[in-house]
């Protein structure tokens, strides 16, 4: 049965490849972007998905955005948290504005998106809910202390919710991808990269698409039973 599906930071990378994924399931997706208005609108006349452009680390633009698309497209029943960003540093260096950024979008970004989505999820009594966490959220990384509570704080938001919203027919479940071939990823140098692929047993990065084909899973009917869980899918590198 397809759905209404909103991805966050859905034009590029990973959150490109997952709401590719969902269309190709069947359902009716829409992507929102930050700030490249050229990749968005590139990506819309290649797929056909429509972009929307708003700061997930403001409340009152998430909920002004979901609006629109509900407007648009009709009830959001699936939702990708996937926006994310970095600003690295040593912590000795790590600036508050630094720290703050990172918060605001990848733990708080997930509350102003999922929060004004909630309370028609529970009337209608069905909802998916999957946010994109990381390998470093589970593990932690040097210079990125913002970046993994960020991330750790995605995984305690979804157990957390999974519990409210299970008897209501919403599942929360969380992705934490490791080492991926996004374009992010292929920038950084040769060396670099090689020394990030020796540390993954399975010898290679990980594609967008397979993270993609685990959020399709997740927001099958066929998933009803799993919720408050991660996926955690790093080629073998971290186990937890």
């Amino acid at each position: 049965m397809g759905r209404v599906a909103l991805v966050t930071g859905g034009s590029r990378g990973i959150g490109a490849a997952i709401a590719v994924a969902l269309q190709e399931a069947g359902h009716t997706v829409a992507a929102t972007y930050g700030g490249n208005d050229e990749a968005a609108a590139r990506f819309t006349d290649e797929t056909g998905i429509a972009t929307y452009k708003w700061s997930v680390a403001d409340y009152d633009a998430c909920k002004d955005g979901l609006a629109r698309v509900e407007a648009d497209l009709g009830p959001v029943e699936i939702l990708v948290n996937n926006a994310g960003i970095t600003r690295d540093a040593a912590f000795h260096k790590m600036t508050p504005d630094q720290w703050r950024e990172v918060i605001d979008t990848n733990l708080s970004g997930v509350f102003n998106m999922t929060h004004p989505l909630w309370p028609g999820l529970r009337e209608r009594g069905f909802g998916r809910i999957v946010t994109i966490s990381s390998i470093n959220g589970q593990k932690g990384q040097a210079g990125q202390a913002n970046y993994a509570a960020a991330k750790a704080g995605d995984l305690g938001f979804t157990k957390a919710l999974a519990q409210e919203g299970a008897r209501k027919g919403i599942t929360v479940n969380a992705i934490c991808p490791g080492y991926i071939a996004t374009e992010m990823v292929m920038a950084v140098p040769e060396k670099v990269r090689e020394q990030i692929v020796a540390q993954i047993p399975v010898g290679r990065l990980g594609e967008p698409d397979e993270i993609a084909r685990c959020v399709v899973f997740l927001v099958s009917d066929e998933a009803g039973f799993i919720t408050g869980s991660t996926i955690t899918a790093n080629g073998g590198q971290y186990f937890i």
